[in-house]
């Protein structure tokens, strides 16, 4: 009953491409490139055992993806004629973000040994979670599903519409997430990558060391204080690290902290602004391995964002321009 269960969802799916019938699957490459996930991480670890930052960015990319159309490869698509203005031009992206040429390395090595095969959306994911299982130091392995179709459609006011911005509180966080069909501990848990990366100084000194007086603890203040400009502008806005602890390492130290007051965005220091969320954050900062193990879960949810299929996406050549014309290969979709 159950094998014929699981094939009328499995035809359904075919007919109808609902939503709730994403069709990703761990190992999804198997039988068209079986070296696939191995050649990504070979690509990741070349670049973040040079510069650890980089996999915070790449851990990034696949949030600011993924929140935005969706998982679909959609923020790396660059300018052109026709949209002047994408995704990755947008301010809560633009200067900021990085890792694409991660993304560029990887699916050119892919496409050499199984082109016309690979996603960039799924590129994207992968190289991500490598990210997170190198600056782990092997602790956070992820099962990452794949099966992700790469969008058309990129515009730099939706990422103004739908990444939540450093000065948010924890009502407007919850229901950014909420539109994205994640929920209240998903968001807790996935503000924990703030353990990594480093962040502009004009993405928190106006909000909270320049304005009202903010709950930062006043040491940690001044130390920002030597580091940032008092008003920063685009020629001049320093970064500093998110975590000034362990800033390269993924792990649970955002959650001390955020205990501590110690940490740069309204955004993170709203985390105790609910019993609910305060809970969170004590037992992902005491229990020893609890944050690892909702952080892979959580991870992979957000990775199944209002995934495309069938003829709402394709399989780019070169993830920085959508294909042109009919594209042979994609047509098994």
């Amino acid at each position: 009953m159950a094998a014929a269960l699981r094939l009328a969802v499995a035809v359904t799916c075919a007919l109808v491409l609902a939503s709730a019938c994403q069709g990703l699957q761990v190992g999804y490459y198997k039988k068209t490139c079986p070296r696939v996930e191995n050649i990504v991480r070979a690509e990741v670890k070349k670049f973040v055992y040079k510069n650890a930052g980089i996999g915070a960015g790449l851990i990034r990319l696949l949030f600011h993806d993924c929140f935005v159309q969706g998982c679909d490869g959609s923020v790396l698509l660059d300018p052109t004629p026709a949209n002047p203005e994408p995704e990755k031009l947008s301010p809560p992206n633009f200067p900021s973000l990085r890792g694409f040429e991660v993304i560029d390395a990887a699916k050119d090595a892919v496409e050499k040994a199984c082109p016309d095969t690979v996603s960039c959306a799924d590129i994207v994911a992968f190289a991500a979670r490598d990210a997170a299982y190198f600056l782990s130091r092997l602790r956070v392995k992820i099962d990452m599903p794949a099966g992700r179709l790469d969008g058309r459609v990129s515009n730099a006011s939706e990422a103004l519409d739908f990444l939540p911005p450093p000065v948010f509180n924890i009502t407007e966080l919850v229901g950014s997430f909420a539109a994205k069909g994640l929920g209240i501990e998903d968001m807790v848990v996935l503000s924990g990558a703030h353990t990594v990366g480093r962040s502009h100084c004009s993405s928190f000194v106006p909000d909270r060391l320049a304005g009202a007086p903010s709950d930062i603890d006043s040491g940690f203040a001044n130390v920002l204080r030597r580091r940032c400009p008092a008003d920063p502008t685009p020629a001049d806005d320093p970064t500093v690290n998110q975590d000034f602890v362990t800033p390269n390492a993924f792990d649970n130290q955002y959650y001390k902290n955020v205990l501590a007051h110690k940490v740069l965005f309204t955004s993170d220091a709203a985390l105790l602004g609910s019993p609910e969320t305060a809970k969170m954050v004590r037992d992902n900062a005491y229990i020893p391995g609890w944050w690892e193990d909702r952080f892979k879960e959580a991870f992979v949810k957000m990775s199944r964002v209002e995934v495309k299929s069938g003829k709402q996406g394709e399989i780019r050549k070169n993830c920085r321009v959508v294909n042109h014309g009919h594209h042979p290969h994609n047509k098994h979709y």
